[in-house]
């Protein structure tokens, strides 16, 4: 058996594993010989694939809305305005790789793949959340402004990632959001 990793090394491992491979090929394998360890110690801290994938999802997520924290400094009225405070931080190539692995674990889910298909609605439960939080808006809209800005910024980021940039970049600036 290799060197014992810390539960927050494997996780580190499996997130560099899923940028690098993809989600798809996210094994307690390749997560192991990332760190020249046996599958085993993967599957103690991560007893099922779901464990991992999730804790991977929730990671990213939780990277990107780090990231995010800058560009909402006070709640905004509304998801049109949401959407122009977030577009110019999402729409950087640095960014790319991520919503390359959220747009695959969405397809994935999509596709009823297991455990994608349970995962990823949670995974954009709490992208809704979140934005919420960013909308100073009524308790009876809030929700409804937040989604609108995720369906908006989801739909750019899309055709950022199969379009390319300048595709993005026209509909956002059609769209009011530059």
């Amino acid at each position: 058996m290799g060197p014992r990793h810390t539960r927050d090394e494997i996780l580190e491992a499996a997130v560099a594993t899923a940028f690098a491979d993809g989600l798809h090929r996210l094994t307690y394998g390749r997560v192991a010989r990332r760190l020249g360890t046996s599958d085993r110690m993967v599957v103690y801290y991560f007893p099922t694939k779901a464990d991992l994938v999730g804790a991977v999802l929730v990671e990213i997520g939780l990277r990107l809305q780090a990231s995010l924290a800058p560009a909402v400094t006070a709640p905004l009225p509304d998801h049109r305005a949401l959407v122009r405070a977030l577009w110019p931080h999402l729409a950087r190539p640095e960014v790319d790789p991520v919503f390359a692995r959220f747009f695959e674990a969405m397809g994935l889910a999509a596709a009823g793949s297991t455990p994608y298909a349970d995962l990823v609605p949670l995974l954009v439960e709490a992208w809704i959340d979140w934005a919420a939080t960013m909308i100073d808006a009524p308790e009876a809209t809030r929700r409804s402004e937040a989604t609108a800005a995720i369906a908006t910024v989801d739909g750019l980021l899309l055709l950022r990632q199969i379009a390319g940039p300048a595709v993005a970049d026209d509909a956002a600036h059609r769209l009011g959001v530059t």
